[in-house]
């Protein structure tokens, strides 16, 4: 098997129709054709099916996509190891970083920590709200993420390593007070609040504990960029509810006075690093991984 071909194969599902993929790798659409062509007559499958729209995958371009990521990640791997072999780990990883949790506070040091300690590792950091890191797992696009919820999912792994709090957070104008004790869901019936879109991890569980408690939530606004929702409460727009390690960066941001309480009943998720259960990790991953449970580790203390 060609490695070119299955190259060709994820830009095309990446690009969404093979006329952009033939632009993005430089090539004459039918060459890029026949590459298609010869993939599915290797699997004697049909990979992809072609539209108006452009294409999209059959179950067999599904599996096939899987494991092209893997087997290029892992020739590139071998590539990396053969250049740097005596010398210090090397190579690409690939990790998500759930955005409105603490895993979004640990980039920076993860990064550094990285490169401290392995600076031959190419480390490329995700943080998206549009994309199903488990489903980029499953993919061989990510090699590992920390994100909400503990499974079970086919295709991956959850190791839960962290369980995170709620924090309400407000400006002082909303006549909260701004005491050690938890602020009952019952008080912020009505309340104008700033979350994330429904799909969210963080809203759902928001969600759910109003609709146990019987209290009108009101949403006024969905906001997905957490410099922007802290701007927003800072300027007394609406509330929130947040992980703790959000709340507080909420906190630290604003210059206004602001109130920061636990809810109750209480709100809680488990953060967990989540791994593919179909390939394992290459050395430098594993180091990468090592590094950033030792760094959810702190957020316990």
């Amino acid at each position: 098997m060609d490695i070119r071909r299955f190259k060709s194969f994820i830009a095309i599902v990446d690009s969404g129709s093979i006329t952009r993929a033939a632009d993005i790798l430089h090539l004459a659409q039918p060459a890029l054709s026949q590459q298609l062509a010869a993939l599915e007559e290797h699997f004697g499958q049909k990979l992809l099916i072609r539209s108006q729209q452009g294409v999209s995958m059959t179950d067999a371009g599904h599996a096939v996509y899987r494991h092209a990521q893997i087997i290029l990640r892992q020739m590139e791997q071998a590539q990396t190891d053969a250049a740097a072999a005596g010398n210090s780990l090397a190579g690409r990883v690939s990790v998500g970083l759930v955005p409105f949790s603490s895993a979004a506070t640990l980039s920076v040091d993860l990064l550094a920590e990285t490169r401290k300690r392995h600076p031959g590792i190419l480390l490329h950091l995700t943080e998206s709200v549009g994309q199903t890191y488990s489903q980029m797992i499953m993919n061989g696009r990510l090699e590992m993420a920390l994100i909400h919820g503990v499974g079970p999912i086919k295709g991956v792994r959850f190791e839960p390593i962290l369980r995170e709090e709620f924090y309400f957070v407000a400006h002082r104008n909303f006549a909260i007070d701004s005491d050690l004790k938890p602020v009952p869901v019952s008080a912020l019936d009505g309340m104008p609040m700033l979350l994330p879109p429904a799909y969210n991890f963080v809203r759902r569980a928001v969600d759910a504990a109003f609709t146990r408690s019987r209290i009108n939530l009101k949403v006024v606004a969905e906001i997905e960029i957490v410099r922007t929702l802290a701007r927003a409460v800072g300027s007394g727009l609406g509330a929130t509810i947040m992980p703790k390690a959000i709340a507080d960066r909420i906190v630290s941001e604003s210059s206004e006075p602001l109130v920061c309480r636990l809810v109750t009943p209480r709100i809680e998720e488990a953060l967990s690093l989540c791994t593919s259960d179909q390939s394992s990790l290459s050395e430098p991953a594993f180091a990468v991984k090592d590094i950033l449970v030792e760094l959810t580790e702190h957020l316990k203390l």
